[in-house]
Formats: C-alpha cells, sequence, structure tokens
C-alpha cells in the first residue's frame, strides 16, 4: 500500500493556488456561521458511522491512521518525513492519482536527497515531475520552499513542525509561495496528527447539500464552520469517508466536474439520502 495514494484527494483545489493568510485559516476568529448549528457531534457520528458501514475505512488512509492510534513511544517505520509528505501534497494537484505517485518516484530517483533538488536546474525538475501535470509551476514551488528553508533554517528538513501547535504550523507554511489552506490542512491531518478537517471538493460539495454550511458558504468559511463543529475524535474518519464516498457515489458527486470518474455505486445506494438536506 502506498501513501501517495491517500494525496489524490489534494486536487481540483481551486483554493489552493494562492498563499494562505492566518486569518483564512484560524478557527479562533470566530464562527462565520454562528446561527448554524449543524453539524452536531450525533449527526457527524451518523454519517460516519453509515459511510462505514457502506464503505469500510479506505484502505489508503490506512497507514496514517495507525499513525495517529499509537502510542507516541512506538516508533513507526511507515512514517514519512514533513517535507516528503507537502511535496506530495503539491505534486498531487490537479492531476490523477497514478500520476502523482510516478511524479513524486520520478523526483525522488532522480534526485534521492533534497539537497540535489535544492541545487538542480529547473527544467530537470520539471522533466522529472512532468506526468504530473502543471510542472513548470509545481517546480517553482518545490524550489522556493527548499530555498526558503535552506536560508532560514539552514537545512532541509520540517519536523520542527512537529513540536508546534496548530496556528503556529499554519503561520510557518503560509510563508512558502503556492501552499495553500487547504495544503496545510491535509499536512496538519496526515503528516502531524492534527485534529484537523480538511475541505476537498468531495467535503465541500457534500457539505453543502448536506445542509452543514449555507449553499452560499465558500471553502474557506466552511473550512472555519467545520471545525468548529464537527469533534476532533470525528474529524480524521469523517474526512477521508466523505472524500471517498464523494469520489465513489454518483449522486454525491454529481455537482463535481469529473465526467471520467469511475462511479462504483449508484444514488440508491447513498446511505446520506436519509440525512436532512441531501435530497
Amino acid at each position: 500500500m502506498s501513501n501517495n495514494k491517500s494525496l489524490k484527494r489534494k486536487r481540483n483545489d481551486d483554493g489552493d493556488s494562492k498563499s494562505p493568510t492566518s486569518k483564512s485559516l484560524t478557527v479562533d476568529g470566530g464562527d462565520p456561521y454562528p446561527e448554524l448549528l449543524r453539524p452536531t457531534s450525533d449527526e457527524c457520528r451518523d454519517v460516519r458511522d453509515a459511510l462505514l458501514s457502506l464503505h469500510g475505512f479506505p484502505p489508503e488512509f490506512a497507514t496514517y491512521r495507525r499513525q495517529r492510534l499509537r502510542s507516541p513511544l512506538e516508533s513507526d517505520k511507515e512514517e514519512e518525513s514533513v517535507l516528503d509528505g507537502l511535496v506530495k501534497i503539491l505534486l498531487s494537484q490537479n492531476t490523477t492519482e497514478a500520476n502523482s505517485q510516478r511524479a513524486f518516484a520520478s523526483l525522488k530517483s532522480q534526485f534521492p536527497n533534497w539537497e540535489d533538488v535544492l541545487v538542480a536546474e529547473p527544467k530537470l525538475i520539471e522533466n522529472a515531475i512532468r506526468c504530473g501535470g502543471l510542472a513548470p509551476k509545481k517546480t517553482v514551488c518545490i524550489k522556493n520552499i527548499m530555498s526558503r528553508l535552506q536560508k532560514e533554517r539552514g537545512r532541509l528538513c520540517l519536523e520542527y513542525l512537529r513540536g508546534l501547535s496548530v496556528e503556529q504550523v499554519k503561520t510557518e507554511l503560509s510563508h512558502f509561495k503556492g501552499v495553500g489552506p487547504k495544503t496545510v490542512s491535509c499536512v496538519l491531518m496526515f503528516n502531524l496528527q492534527h485534529n484537523d478537517f480538511p475541505v476537498d471538493t468531495h467535503v465541500f460539495e457534500i457539505s453543502k447539500a448536506l445542509g452543514w454550511v449555507p449553499k452560499t458558504a465558500d471553502r474557506n468559511r466552511t473550512y472555519v464552520h467545520l471545525n468548529r463543529r464537527i469533534p476532533d475524535e470525528l474529524k480524521f474518519d469523517l474526512n477521508c469517508l466523505l472524500y471517498t464516498h464523494g469520489k465513489l457515489c454518483s449522486n454525491c458527486k454529481k455537482n463535481v466536474a469529473k465526467p471520467k470518474a469511475k462511479v462504483a455505486s449508484s444514488s440508491v445506494d447513498c446511505p446520506l439520502l436519509g440525512f436532512s438536506g441531501l435530497v
């Protein structure tokens, strides 16, 4: 099983092309929808249980789930570095899972160490990741990250983020051009094991359909509202399951422009049809 597979969820990230601000990412600046008391804790749990019964827990996220459940004293040889995780997320934007996997494997094959990427000519990096799409743009972003780390930290490593608070991590990662709110949230949830709730296309559309946020909500307000309403202990499983269900359910992905996506279940199989707001 590859850790890369789970990172497919970062594609179609309309809001990640610009660097985030602390205001757009914070969960402490006030709920944008204070009068909307949904989702309730019971509703989140019921949706989680319904999707778990239908899909089981998605195997592509199992490694990250084990890391969250292990004791702090236990070592985990499967745990990827934070910098590896960030680059994987960036490479997975606006492409398929298979292509992003090939792009990362190609990059690491040609440049085994991040120090090699730092000193490499941009064209060589572009060639290595071209199969993942948007190679020039992604190369600029990756090179900027490496250059800034070398200049400010003296080494190409993001492990220091493990000792920071959620807000501190957001502040640190927001300094990197091209690293947007959802990418930061995914790093928090997958690589740093924080109780954060990324909002990708699937989560966004299903949340609006369920009435968890207004139809006029944008990604940032949805992120803030859901992070305040969803219990921490449910965030990881619920997020992974909503993403998986959004990919597979024809009813729930009807508003997402993915004409070539494989449909693994029909609308009559959708357990969310029984919840208020989704019709």
